[in-house]
């Protein structure tokens, strides 16, 4: 355990049984991005290509909030 967050959930680092990082890990996966507040940055360079855009899309179709994810769509067209 590192730390807690401002919701009071706890913040740490986790490793699998061989001693991989698994913030590394799941974040080389697309299945996390890295969080600069609390990572400081360590894990920025693993992302995949567009993956912020990908969670930010799920994230949006399973709490039904599909226009915030429309209107970022139209603002980025105009640009």
């Amino acid at each position: 355990m590192t730390d807690l967050d401002s919701y009071g959930r706890t913040l740490a680092h986790c490793y699998l049984p061989d001693g991989r990082d698994l913030s590394a890990e799941m974040v080389k996966l697309g299945l996390a991005i890295d969080w600069p507040k609390f990572s400081g940055g360590k894990y920025g360079s693993l992302e995949v290509p567009e993956v912020r855009k990908k969670l930010f899309l799920a994230d949006a179709r399973q709490k039904g909030r599909m226009h915030v994810w429309e209107n970022f769509e139209k603002r980025k067209s105009k640009q």
